[in-house]
């Protein structure tokens, strides 16, 4: 095992706190339940972002920047929005700090309270409607389509790194739209944008769906949402994706003179991912040995160790390698020479193990002598996943074994998915499932919010989606007993 890591099936829960920490992605800071990604993590992160900004861009949306502060009043103005976040808002109260009398401490000057108090950002729709008022005037503004970067805050009671912390990164798109076709088109879009990341990068497959009407998202009339299964059988909610109707335009006055010469209130979509993607990435391809990277996302690609005794040896080997690495950066595939001659050779090996390194290659004397190189591929440990490869035309050989660990990665979670998928009839064998099982589960529902409310309370099982393109099937729910026109996906959930 990597560096005494904890096995998955032992502790799955202590075995991702241990990836999180040895790999060096993050750590918990002197705040209660924030984090600090480290330099590793945030360059795993900071490629999510380069391809999904890209995407973004690809589909027409601009980048734009509001504040994290936000007045309590404008809360107010959209009710479930407001009872949606309400418990988990940071709420500023004073602008000032002072010296105690006695100059011991820093206190808050009372004297410099707050007309209005101001939310640090959970979401920002309200702040984004109060500007999008002063932008729309006619049919010719629409539409908006605007990204933003930032971090939010929400206040959680129980976190863990990544996957649920007080303050986050994220992104969130807001868009304005003349008509209700073009807002649901465009939120259905962003679903389709974020399921291709996560397939085609994250290599993490994905079901793609619509939530039910209690686990939307606050002040949404539709909630689009990809859900993945992580290997512990729960499942994890990768993004999301909502058409906004005219909720926030009606509560902010936003209104647009039409072609006809009338007056609408504006039609609007929001959609965002968060780091808590980087949980889904660990939890979906890592094993005992360490944290697994599909190539597309890993901050280095191909990490090169020389093995030598001499200045002589390692001088021949950095010839080779100084013309390899301008071969790979040729091609676009990000690559790492270390020679540093503080660590040992196994050391290095367990390092870039543990960080996920999709291949790693070792050079010795012999290996020039007769012109190959050990190539050892981290989606495949140990023996399996090692050969010998001819120094010739390397390069190419490397990339095509990047594009086959990519599409392994892939096959790899799409079969653990098939596998935990199971279709019930009845509530004995939903609660057998979730227990012995977990896993997605197909089973009818009834379509009412008590059903689903009480087979939470009862197994802490939730609906996760109602499926795109799933065909009507009639049958019965599986508590009530009450007809169903179609099955819908149950499973625990992070």
């Amino acid at each position: 095992m990597g560096k005494g890591l904890t096995k998955r099936a032992e502790n799955y829960s202590e075995w991702y706190n241990e990836i999180v920490a040895k790999a060096d992605l993050a750590e918990n800071s002197g705040v209660r339940g924030c984090m600090v990604i480290k330099p590793y993590g945030f360059a795993i992160w900071e490629k999510m972002q380069a391809e999904l900004d890209r995407m973004f861009k690809e589909t027409g949306h601009q980048n734009a920047y509001f504040p994290i502060f936000i007045p309590k009043s404008y809360f107010s103005k959209e009710a479930s929005h407001v009872d949606g976040f309400a418990k988990e808002c940071a709420v500023v109260t004073h602008y000032r700090l002072k010296n105690s009398e006695d100059g011991k401490e820093v206190i808050v000057d009372q004297d410099a309270k707050l007309e209005e108090e101001l939310i640090v950002r959970p979401t920002s729709e309200t702040i984004i409607w109060d500007t999008y008022k002063r932008w729309i005037q006619s049919y010719r503004d629409l539409p908006i389509l605007v990204n933003q970067w930032a971090n939010v805050v929400r206040w959680e009671m129980r976190t863990r790194l990544f996957l649920r912390t007080s303050e986050f990164l994220w992104q969130e798109g807001h868009t304005a739209h003349a008509t209700k076709v073009e807002a649901i088109q465009e939120a259905e879009q962003m679903l389709r944008v974020y399921a291709d990341f996560a397939e085609n990068f994250m290599s993490v497959p994905v079901l793609q769906g619509t939530k039910t009407e209690s686990e939307r998202f606050a002040g949404a009339l539709e909630t689009y949402c990809i859900e993945a299964l992580m290997q512990d059988g729960k499942a994890l909610q990768a993004g999301t994706s909502h058409f906004l109707g005219q909720n926030f335009a009606k509560a902010f006055d936003v209104k647009f003179a039409t072609k006809e010469g009338g007056q609408e209130y504006v039609w609007a979509t929001s959609w965002g991912v968060s780091t808590r993607l980087m949980g889904a990435l660990i939890m979906t391809h890592s094993d005992d040995f360490g944290l697994v990277l599909p190539p597309k996302l890993a901050p280095i690609q191909v990490v090169i160790v020389p093995i030598y005794k001499s200045t002589e040896d390692l001088n021949r080997i950095s010839n080779y390698v100084e013309g390899l690495i301008s071969e790979l950066r040729d091609l676009g595939i990000s690559v790492k020479y270390d020679d540093d001659d503080q660590r040992r050779a196994g050391w290095k090996f367990a390092e870039y193990e543990m960080k996920g390194v999709p291949i790693r290659i070792a050079i010795g004397p012999k290996d020039m002598e007769n012109g190959t190189v050990e190539l050892s591929r981290r989606d495949v440990p140990g023996k399996e996943g090692k050969e010998y490869a001819p120094q010739t035309n390397l390069a190419e050989r490397l990339q095509e074994l990047l594009d086959e660990i990519q599409v392994n990665l892939f096959q790899r979670a799409s079969s653990y998915r098939q596998e935990m998928t199971t279709t019930v009839d009845n509530y004995d064998d939903f609660k057998k499932t979730l227990t012995e099982k977990g896993g997605f589960i197909l089973a009818h529902w009834d379509g009412s919010e008590e059903t689903e409310k009480r087979i939470k309370e009862e197994t802490k099982a939730t609906i996760r989606c109602i499926l795109h393109g799933g065909d009507e099937e009639n049958g019965k729910c599986i508590y009530s007993g009450k007809p169903s026109k179609r099955r819908v996906v149950f499973a625990k959930a992070y």
